[in-house]
């Protein structure tokens, strides 16, 4: 299994650019939606910190992930693959 200290920082970022502009697509109003939106800005920051810390980003893509499989409504998530941002996330993690 992979360490959070293996976590390749650029595919990292690749995949957050990718979800990004998928959830700017989304409809507002649904609460799970906005949560998406706010963890993705916190690893959004954390990626851009001068300090890179691989445990935190690890730590914000399982949180990530886990908002993907807790909401898998195709009408909440219309525009984006949960599955395919779910399985990149954890072939980065190394899961």
């Amino acid at each position: 299994m992979t360490t959070r200290k293996d976590i390749n920082l650029e595919e990292a970022a690749k995949l957050i650019d990718a979800l990004e502009r998928d959830l700017a697509q989304v409809r507002n109003g649904h609460a799970d939606v906005q949560r998406l939106r706010d963890e993705v800005e916190t690893l959004r920051n954390v990626l851009n910190s001068p300090v890179k810390r691989h445990h935190w980003v690890g730590d914000s893509l399982q949180d990530i992930r886990g908002l993907l499989d807790e909401t898998v409504d195709e009408a909440i998530y219309e525009g984006t693959t949960i599955s395919r941002y779910a399985a990149e996330i954890g072939r980065i993690l190394g899961l």
